[in-house]
């Protein structure tokens, strides 16, 4: 569905009665850790994707029929359309596809057991939704042996893919063993086409602070030599 496509106002559904939050989710520890993980890089480096806009949230409703409950994923990505300005409005606090035009291009799911049905029922309905790609992570492997899959939508159906880099948005997502708020574990994280993961905003400042002591201890070496050959740095 393209933007042009979209509901016009006068004739989109009646959402004064419409419930689109109820405050009952629940998440375990390390799938609210992930979420964050997911959602702040690329907040982070919003030139990932060049000039285009987009809006990525955890734990939003998506609404894509006015008499159908909405599905919350984890995580989703969309592409070319942004928070609206007024976003205190009931129609602008969470995801209608009739508003935005179109479906997220990405959609996460963290799984940990079969309550959420996540690689059943619920994906698919995001295939009716037509939404491009759906991840299922399940970073405790207590319902398979595997850790990440990725599918790609086709025909209305999703196709299982070999790999995890989304060529139609141009980003992907890898596993990255490694700390993130004081916890050493296996994350998925999203990456460049050469598998660099998308920096947070503390990997940022913490790159920028070494490349400036370098620097610093680059001068002081300098110094260090012009005063051996009794020259003074500071004159």
């Amino acid at each position: 569905m393209s933007p042009d496509m979209a509901i016009e106002a006068d004739v989109s559904p009646d959402i004064s009665k419409l419930a689109i939050d109820d405050n009952i989710s629940v998440d375990h520890l390390i799938s609210e850790k992930q979420q964050r993980l997911l959602t702040e890089p690329l907040h982070s480096n919003p030139s990932v994707f060049g000039t285009r806009t987009f809006l990525l949230a955890a734990n939003v409703g998506v609404f894509y029929a006015a008499r159908q409950p909405p599905l919350v994923p984890d995580v989703f990505l969309s592409l070319d359309v942004e928070v609206p300005q007024d976003w205190r409005e009931k129609k602008n606090r969470t995801y209608f596809v009739w508003e935005l035009g179109k479906p997220p291009d990405v959609v996460i799911e963290t799984v940990s057991n079969k309550e959420g049905n996540e690689l059943g029922s619920k994906l698919d309905r995001y295939a009716r939704m037509s939404v491009a790609y759906y991840i299922g992570f399940e970073p405790l492997q207590q319902l398979g042996d595997y850790v990440l899959r990725s599918f790609e939508q086709w025909a209305g159906r999703y196709q299982e893919m070999s790999g995890t880099w989304l060529e139609a948005i141009g980003i992907g997502l890898t596993l990255w063993d490694g700390k993130f708020e004081g916890k050493d574990d296996r994350w998925l994280r999203w990456c460049t086409a050469e598998g660099a993961v998308i920096s947070t905003g503390a990997e940022n400042a913490n790159q920028e602070r070494q490349r400036a002591e370098r620097a610093e201890a680059k001068v002081a070496q300098l110094a260090e030599r012009l005063r051996a050959m009794g020259l003074d740095p500071d004159a």
